[in-house]
């Protein structure tokens, strides 16, 4: 596998990120919303507070990637 065909494909993927966004907009403003009120304050972020809401997030970004490649 050649450097440069790495590279094309992440371009790829990057150029087509904001469409599958606004396919996931619902998704990413509660999985947003999850993170900014966990956080308020002087609070961190912990890596299980908003699992549901990412994996809710992600499930939707790889279902609207297969219905684009096809």
């Amino acid at each position: 596998m050649s450097g440069a065909n790495v590279w094309n494909r992440s371009r790829e993927r990057m150029r087509r990120f904001p469409e599958l966004l606004a396919q996931c907009a619902e998704e990413a403003a509660v999985y947003g919303k999850c993170v900014s009120v966990t956080t308020t304050g002087k609070q961190e972020l912990n890596k299980n507070h908003c699992a549901k809401e990412f994996h809710a997030l992600k499930n939707c970004f790889m279902s609207a990637a297969k219905k684009s490649a096809k």
